[in-house]
């Protein structure tokens, strides 16, 4: 089995990982139980690790954190939309 394949499948499995979590989100608009710092962070993270997979033209990285940073980032602005309701207003 080659190192790219093994890449791709494994960009596979860990961003359809993410797909449940979106759908879940868009379906009931609501992310209550998504935490908003560590969304934050893994988004950055993925951002790091697509500009890393540029910088050293790998493709595998490249596509799963591309598609990793769609759905990252729509489940990181529906957490920003509707927001935590069992907290109180500020």
């Amino acid at each position: 089995m080659s190192a790219d394949l093994v890449g791709y499948l494994a960009a596979a499995l860990t961003t359809i990982a993410f797909v449940p979590q979106a759908w879940k989100t868009w379906k009931t608009r609501s992310a209550a139980g998504v935490s908003l710092r560590m969304y934050i962070i893994f988004t950055t993270g993925v951002a790091l690790w697509l500009g890393y997979g540029l910088m050293i033209d790998a493709w595998p990285v490249i596509a799963a954190n591309c598609v990793t940073l769609v759905l990252a980032l729509f489940i990181l602005v529906m957490r920003v939309k509707y927001g935590d309701p069992t907290r109180p207003p500020r």
